[in-house]
C-alpha cells in the first residue's frame, strides 16, 4: 500500500534531532513520497538540503507563503522566480491568502498570489494553495487567472460544500489532513459529498496532527490516521483510499514520477 504525503514541512527545526528517523518511519509505513512546500527565503536552504539528503522520497515546491508577504515581497518573489528557473520543483507552493492573523497586507497578498499563479502557468506547474479566512475571495482570484494550464490543490481544505463545488468546477483538488479526525470538525460531512478523484492526503507536519496526537508534533507517518478516517467517511477500504489518493497525487504532481 503506497501513500503520498502531499504537504509536509519536515525541513523545519522541529525535526532537527530526528529527521532521518521521521523519513524512515514514513517510508516503512508505505509513505514513499513526501512533498515539501517552501515558506519564504529563510526556508529555502533547509528545504533543498532535505531534498538532497533524501532524493528518493522528498520533492521540493517553491513559493512564498502568504503570512511571509510583507514589505519586502518584491525581493521574495524574485527569489521564487530565480529558483523556479532551475527546473527542480514539482509545484509552486505554498502560496495563497491568509487573513486570520492580520489583514494589513491583504492587497499585497492578493497581488503576490496572482503573480505566483502566473508563474505556475509560465513554468507549467501545479499550485499548492493555503487558504485561511479567505473563502470565497481566493476562489474568485483563481477563477480570474484560470486557463487550461492551471491546476493545483487547496491544501488543508476546510471549506464548505459550496467551496468544494467551486473547487471541483476549476478541476482543482483538495488536500485532506488531520482536521478530518477532530471530533468537532464539520469536514467529514463536506468530504462525504466530494468524489475521491478530487482528494489528496497530507499531514502539514509539524502542524495539525491527527487524533490521537493533538497537541504533539505531527509527522508524515501519521498520514495513515488521516487515510483511515477518510476511508470511514467515504465507506471504502483503506487500500482503495490509498490507491486513489496516490493516483491523484501522481497525476497532479506529474514531475514526481520523473525523478
Amino acid at each position: 500500500m503506497k501513500l503520498v504525503d502531499t504537504h509536509a514541512h519536515l525541513y523545519l527545526p522541529e525535526f532537527d534531532t530526528d529527521r532521518a528517523d521521521v523519513v524512515a518511519s514514513a517510508v516503512a509505513k508505505g509513505i514513499e513520497t513526501i512533498l515539501l512546500p517552501n515558506i519564504d527565503s529563510g526556508s529555502v536552504g533547509a528545504l533543498l538540503d532535505m531534498c538532497n539528503t533524501f532524493p528518493a522520497h522528498c520533492k521540493p515546491m517553491m513559493g512564498l507563503h502568504p503570512t511571509s508577504v510583507k514589505a519586502d515581497a518584491d525581493q521574495e518573489l524574485q527569489l521564487v522566480k530565480d529558483e523556479l528557473e532551475k527546473g527542480i520543483y514539482v509545484a509552486v507552493g505554498e502560496i495563497g491568502i491568509d487573513l486570520y492573523w492580520s489583514v494589513e497586507y491583504k492587497d499585497l497578498q492578493i497581488n503576490v498570489f496572482r503573480e505566483q499563479l502566473r508563474l505556475a502557468k509560465k513554468f507549467d506547474l501545479p499550485v499548492a494553495i493555503h487558504t485561511r479566512e479567505a473563502f470565497p475571495l481566493i476562489l474568485d482570484l483563481v477563477e480570474q487567472e484560470m486557463n487550461s494550464g492551471l491546476s493545483g490543490v487547496f491544501h488543508c481544505f476546510s471549506g464548505s460544500a459550496e467551496d468544494a463545488s467551486r473547487i471541483m468546477e476549476l478541476g482543482f483538488m483538495m488536500g485532506i489532513g488531520g482536521v478530518i479526525t477532530y471530533k468537532k470538525s464539520s469536514l467529514p460531512e463536506v468530504v462525504a459529498g466530494i468524489p475521491m478523484e478530487f482528494l489528496l492526503l497530507e499531514t502539514d507536519a509539524p502542524f495539525l496532527p491527527p487524533m490521537p496526537f493533538r497537541g504533539k508534533r505531527n509527522q508524515s507517518d501519521y498520514l495513515i490516521y488521516v487515510a483511515q478516517r477518510l476511508a470511514e467517511v467515504k465507506q471504502l477500504r483503506l487500500e482503495e483510499v490509498a490507491a486513489q489518493t496516490t493516483t491523484n497525487a501522481l497525476r497532479l504532481f506529474s514531475t514526481t514520477e520523473q525523478h
